[in-house]
């Protein structure tokens, strides 16, 4: 799927509205998903007529395509997090269940937004499954690295990557699509980081 950022707009005014546009689809979309929300809800929300949301998008599917190319880089950019040098395993763990977590925290309505669109679009199907496959990688290498030590000796990596980022793709939205001012954010992690950690890292007894 390859989209090419809108150049930025030129007036003050213009980039305010398009933010407040922005803002508004992603409350909407984050309450109602991206399927059933209508341009006329987004306009709505932000206080804004239908023609003002055509003045920055063609419809929606634009807007989402526009988010997807915010969204990569930083979705690729927090994953690496947990591949730095150095780590403990606990550590480890612990960097790729908040790059996840995190990501979802502050991109969510963009998750849900592509995540729905692709059971509609082979197009949007293809750049889920690119989403998907930077933590599905991550963690891979990580398994791959973590037999070399002896754990999950026996076990298939990919299959327990692809199963991991299915847990946390999952926990990730249940928590956070509803009241998510109210979730604790250190919980949730904490929680993530121990499910992740005794399945790569099962042969310990105890985390650090």
């Amino acid at each position: 799927m390859t989209v090419q950022p809108r150049e930025q707009l030129p007036t003050v005014r213009g980039r305010q509205t398009q933010a407040a546009i922005d803002a508004a689809a992603r409350a909407v979309i984050a309450r109602k998903g991206i399927l059933a929300t209508t341009v006329a809800d987004i306009a709505s929300e932000a206080g804004k007529s239908t023609a003002s949301f055509y003045n920055y998008y063609d419809s929606k599917e634009a807007m989402v395509r526009e988010w997807a190319v915010r969204f990569r880089d930083e979705a690729r950019e927090r994953s690496l997090a947990a591949a730095e040098p150095g780590l403990s395993n606990w550590e480890r763990s612990q960097k790729a269940a908040a790059a996840h977590w995190n990501t979802y925290r502050h991109r969510l309505a963009e998750i849900i937004s592509v995540s729905q669109m692709a059971m509609i679009s082979d197009d949007f199907a293809e750049y889920w499954s690119d989403i998907c496959a930077l933590p599905i990688g991550l963690i891979t290498a990580l398994v791959e690295q973590a037999q070399k030590q002896g754990f999950s000796a026996d076990s298939d990596a990919r299959l327990i990557a692809v199963a991991l980022v299915s847990m946390l793709n999952q926990f990730c939205y249940t928590q956070l699509s509803g009241s998510a001012e109210s979730v604790d954010d250190a919980a949730c992690i904490k929680t993530l980081a121990e499910i992740f950690y005794r399945t790569i890292y099962h042969r310990e007894a105890h985390t650090p």
